[in-house]
């Protein structure tokens, strides 16, 4: 069963027009007739699940037969991350996240990095396309990408992790997560953290962490970490 998105239903609707675009997919691509089910989902936890009554190739018109609310669980996971020089190795970073679990993401510019633009509608894209492909309820928040600084000084609760490769004493990740626990974690550009950096993350309360013994890529750091924090959760 394929999953459609749309941010604008909620829990009162009662019919739903998809976009031409859509609607070209769902009739001409998938070959959907009146009286088929389609699922559709808000990204805000509900789950739609609708009946074609005109399938047309430019209006598409599906009547809402039940209402479906999915629970988060039970804490909040958000992963801060430099975006690294490939484009596209950030965006395979995007897609594997949500497709594991995360609720956040917010792209860092720290002093080592190499990329210094991210394109917002672009990878918020990539986010919808996984959240579909994953059958999942919920949209994970992407923020505007800030400075590292601009981050650090702001309040924030929960466990606070820094991943970095500098010789400090650290403990593994999955040893520091703990189950139910909101859970931020920073992880760094392909020329890791500076000492600056890194020392500002410790004023601030984050606590460093090892994700292995082999040094990784800034995006399998945060794959690590995203599964590392699930499994601790939902093992």
């Amino acid at each position: 069963m394929q999953l459609f998105y749309n941010p604008r239903l909620d829990n009162s609707a009662s019919q739903f027009v998809f976009s031409p675009e859509e609607s070209n997919h769902i009739v001409k691509v998938l070959r959907k007739k009146v009286g088929d089910i389609l699922m559709i989902t808000n990204g805000k936890g509900y789950i739609f699940e609708a009946s074609i009554i005109r399938a047309d190739t430019k209006k598409c018109k599906a009547q809402i037969t039940s209402t479906t609310k999915k629970h988060r669980q039970m804490y909040w996971f958000h992963l801060v991350v430099a975006p690294t020089k490939s484009n596209e190795r950030f965006e395979w970073f995007l897609e594997k996240a949500t497709e594991i679990g995360v609720d956040e993401i917010t792209p860092i510019l720290c002093d080592h990095s190499e990329r210094k633009i991210v394109k917002q509608e672009r990878m918020e894209k990539v986010l919808q396309s996984a959240m579909k492909q994953s059958m999942q309820a919920y949209l994970p928040k992407l923020n505007p990408i800030m400075s590292f600084k601009e981050f650090i000084e702001q309040e924030r609760g929960g466990l606070l992790f820094i991943a970095h490769c500098d010789e400090d004493e650290k403990l593994e990740l999955k040893r520091r997560v703990a189950p139910d626990k909101d859970v931020t974690i920073l992880i760094g550009p392909e020329g890791d953290f500076s000492r600056t950096e890194i020392e500002s993350a410790y004023e601030k309360g984050f606590l460093p962490v090892s994700l292995g013994q082999n040094r990784l890529r800034t995006e399998t750091a945060a794959i690590v970490a995203c599964t590392t924090v699930n499994l601790i959760n939902n093992g």
